[in-house]
């Protein structure tokens, strides 16, 4: 029974005006929107369960990474998350100037964490990144195999590139990338044909330099698997979007998913880009002076060739970051000049399709 000299609601806003944090403190305000309520609810349940003792949110600096910090700010009561940044040697000073701003906001540290082999490093070696991440791995491994851009059907590349498993009772290689050039995976994402025109460009031009996606995974992925097993990580938070799309939007089902090593959490998963903006409005979040100042729609590795509209990006580079404008072009020129031509050609395909 409730003493009756305790005033339930005056210790409630007594407890929130000096900064102890609470879950009905929090859902009292905030905006009014069902997904961003359901997603706090669900933000406080896992980041306070018992069941995490340490936890690491990726930080990149982006517009999704501001509303990421703010939300887990917000949630972690008793401030078990651990805040990094992985500096893959081709980051804009703008954005490295907005993480400064964020420790001071928030009175976080966001540790930085090198790239285990930089990006401009990781493209001589490798290659260069093409189209997006699916397209630059499948022509990787194609080129591994010594691939010469025959239009064959899959039945007559399979012997030609690949070897006969009697153990798997398979062919092993490139058989998943075969699979991608001769458009035999289930779904249309999976196969060349996603990419219009694609394949008959490059039967007419092949590649004369390396492709690659390991940029990736050398300056990112690596960098954060590394870093989960050597500190004993139980949970990784980082930002994905459904909405985004793509393979990235699409590779989870869901916000949550457990492993043996860490559990993954995407606390901005079911957040459309209407729920994003009423939470940025509602919460006073900011962004860098890359959205503010420079107009991009988007950051991440500078001028890499995955951006549809990398034109548009390379001209704003060039105007307040002349300096990382030489760079880019000096690490993604050949992929630069590669899809400008692939893009000419589609026009072209496009105008003799209308013409027939």
């Amino acid at each position: 029974m409730a003493l009756p000299h305790v005033n339930v609601d005056q210790l409630r806003e007594e407890r929130y005006i000096l900064g102890e944090k609470t879950l009905i403190g929090l859902l009292e305000n905030c905006p009014k929107n069902q997904v961003i309520g359901d997603n706090l609810v669900r933000a406080w349940s896992k980041i306070n369960s018992s069941k995490y003792e340490k936890i690491v949110c990726s930080i990149s600096g982006g517009s999704d990474s501001d509303v990421l910090l703010d939300i887990c700010t917000k949630c972690d009561k008793d401030n078990k998350i651990e805040y990094v940044w992985f500096d893959t040697g081709l980051e804009y000073q703008a954005t490295k100037d907005h993480l400064r701003l964020l420790e001071k906001k928030y009175g976080i540290e966001i540790k930085p964490y090198k790239a285990i082999k930089p990006i401009p490093l990781s493209c001589k070696k490798y290659g260069q990144p093409f189209i997006s991440k699916n397209v630059s791995e499948m022509i990787d491994r194609l080129q591994c195999h010594g691939f010469h851009w025959e239009d064959e059907p899959l039945d007559i590349l399979l012997p030609r590139y690949c070897a006969w498993s009697v153990k798997k009772q398979d062919w092993v290689g490139c058989k998943g990338a075969l699979m991608w050039w001769c458009n035999a995976n289930k779904s249309p994402r999976f196969c060349i044909k996603f990419n219009k025109w694609l394949k008959e460009f490059m039967i007419e031009s092949p590649p004369t330099f390396k492709i690659s996606s390991k940029c990736c995974k050398y300056a990112k992925k690596d960098v954060l698997h590394k870093l989960v097993s050597e500190e004993g990580y139980d949970l990784n938070i980082f930002g994905v979007r459904k909405a985004e799309g793509g393979i990235r939007g699409t590779s989870y089902k869901s916000c949550f998913d457990e492993s043996k090593e860490c559990d993954n959490y995407r606390p901005l998963f079911w957040y459309v880009n209407s729920d994003k903006e009423d939470y940025e409005k509602y919460y006073g979040v900011t962004h860098s002076q890359c959205y503010t100042e420079y107009g991009l729609k988007r950051t991440g590795c500078a001028g890499c060739p995955f951006g549809r509209y990398f034109e548009q990006e390379l001209k704003i580079i060039e105007n307040y970051e002349p300096k990382l404008f030489v760079a880019v072009n000096n690490i993604f020129g050949e992929s630069y000049e590669y899809t400008r031509k692939y893009k000419e050609f589609c026009k072209e395909m496009d105008a003799k399709k209308r013409n027939k």
